[in-house]
């Protein structure tokens, strides 16, 4: 895609369509979300936030060295700050989630915390609070969903699927697959010259994951395109594994 084309959203309209009939509950939803990464679910809760009068997002910071459980919170509270959520006094992440839940009181409102494992993996308290302010805060507001999204399957698997402290309140679990061919076919929309085996020698190499297709240059070759994101520094497959 040129930097002029807007990015299209392709092939999450059953996903989409699930979550919005959470939308006619009379109460909140905590809704997980799970899959590998570059998959789209950002993506997906971005384009859920359209039909909310509030969307806020919250990203955990990738877990490099030096990022442990202060960092993600100052960065949770720089989001807060930058969204103009009002603090309380306290730093710890109950009173965070209380500040956050304050500031979603009557509206029709979509709160995601994406990549959550990132976010609370190193530190011991943040799946208790979490619950905790689920019951005792965001529930207030009956308009209310909330996200939890990441990549490793497996933690929140463990620590949020399998756990005993979210049994009984997640409305709806969603893993993100690849996009069906059909699905892929449409990110070459308007570009009817391109033969099948060149959309196949680039599909063998990005598969069905929307972000390696986003990538997709329709006017160049598959050779072309494929040097560019695999072999040539700055492509987005260059250093992906």
């Amino acid at each position: 895609m040129t930097e002029d084309t807007p990015i299209p959203f392709f092939g999450r309209e059953k996903e989409l369509s699930a979550l919005r009939e959470l939308q006619k509950k009379k109460n909140a939803s905590l809704v997980v979300i799970k899959g590998r990464r570059r998959i789209g679910k950002s993506r997906l809760a971005r384009e859920f936030g359209r039909f909310f009068e509030k969307s806020l997002v919250f990203t955990g910071l990738p877990p490099t060295h030096g990022v442990g459980p202060e960092k993600q919170r100052k960065e949770f509270i720089r989001k807060m700050e930058e969204l103009g959520i009002p603090r309380l006094p306290g730093n710890d992440w109950g009173d965070l989630f209380r500040d956050v839940a304050n500031s979603c009181k009557g509206d029709r409102v979509l709160v995601v915390l994406d990549e959550i494992s990132w976010m609370g993996a190193k530190d011991v308290t943040f799946l208790g609070q979490l619950k905790t302010a689920w019951d005792e805060h965001f529930t207030n507001n009956p308009h209310l969903i909330m996200i939890l999204s990441g990549s490793q399957s497996t933690w929140i698997e463990e620590n949020i699927l399998a756990s005993t402290g979210f049994v009984g309140r997640i409305s709806y679990r969603l893993t993100l697959r690849e996009l069906p061919l059909h699905v892929c076919n449409l990110f070459w929309q308007r570009k009817e010259h391109i033969s099948p085996y060149e959309k196949f020698k680039v599909l063998a190499v990005t598969g069905g994951v929307p972000r390696y297709l986003e990538e997709i240059q329709p006017h160049r070759s598959a050779e072309e395109n494929i040097k560019q994101m695999c072999f040539e520094s700055e492509g987005l497959l260059f250093n992906e594994f």
